[in-house]
């Protein structure tokens, strides 16, 4: 089996209050959630945040469908462009409506890490597998305890 990707494998590193990485592996595990290789997923982020600098809600949501689409295809995201550009683009705009486009303001809403975990996964898009992708590192980041 292979190793996980980390953030660091991405580029960046997780610290506490830090709402750019806290997106950014958000994003990530997004699409590592996804029924893809992890290598497409890794390049499709890439794509997203280092080509285009897509790093926040945002800038997400200010892409087109068809922006998103294509850069979805860039990173190699043929099968599932159309369905995950509109997943995204929900994902980032319901983000935006409910917590000010900021991870940490899901965890400032949320009562305790159970709740905090609740919220994301009503998120459309958002599975037990992404919560578990983004937890195993963000967790440290937003709880004291694990």
């Amino acid at each position: 089996m292979r190793r996980q990707l980390l953030p660091r494998d991405l580029g960046f590193e997780l610290h506490r209050g830090d709402e750019l990485s806290l997106f950014k592996w958000f994003l990530a595990s997004f699409l590592f959630g996804n029924r893809i290789s992890q290598s497409i997923a890794a390049e499709t982020w890439r794509v997203i945040v280092e080509t285009h600098g897509c790093d926040t809600p945002r800038k997400l949501c200010a892409l087109s469908h068809r922006e998103l689409v294509r850069m979805l295809g860039d990173g190699g995201y043929r099968r599932y462009d159309e369905s995950t550009a509109e997943r995204l683009s929900l994902l980032c705009r319901t983000l935006i409506a409910q917590y000010d486009g900021r991870i940490l303001g899901i965890a400032e809403a949320a009562d305790d890490r159970a709740d905090f975990e609740r919220r994301l996964l009503a998120f459309k898009g958002v599975g037990p597998v992404t919560l578990g992708i983004f937890m195993r590192e963000a967790g440290p980041a937003l709880f004291d305890h694990q």
